[in-house]
């Protein structure tokens, strides 16, 4: 993670000295300037994805296996975002997310006169 930030550090540490550097081309051509940076940016980049590789790979089997089948469960239960307010941290340490009050109704709600119960 110290690797990543460091990188990203030395990115935008070169975007704000490049720029100046850029603006002071006697010849006029900020052009060449601007392709010379676009090429070391990228260079910068592939150089990051170098050193992000290896962490990227071993944490592949953790999203595979854990987080992608807990977003399709989760989307099955919420089909629509938008039709949710922000969550909310309650003061024990629930967090609730409510359903906005102008979303469609649900269909698929059991009916609590049918002594369905909800199981939370």
């Amino acid at each position: 993670m110290q690797v990543m930030k460091t990188i990203v550090a030395a990115t935008a540490l070169a975007l704000v000295l490049a720029a100046p550097a850029s603006a002071q081309d006697s010849d006029g051509d900020i052009g060449e300037g601007f392709d010379m940076f676009s090429e070391g940016f990228g260079m910068m980049l592939e150089g990051l994805m170098d050193e992000m590789r290896p962490m990227l790979e071993e944490a592949r089997p953790f999203f595979e296996e854990e987080m992608l089948p807990f977003f399709e469960r989760l989307s099955l239960l919420v089909e629509d975002l938008g039709a949710y307010e922000l969550p909310e941290r309650l003061p024990n340490g629930d967090i609730i997310i409510r359903r906005s009050p102008d979303a469609p109704p649900l269909d698929d709600l059991p009916d609590p006169q049918d002594g369905n119960e909800v199981e939370l």
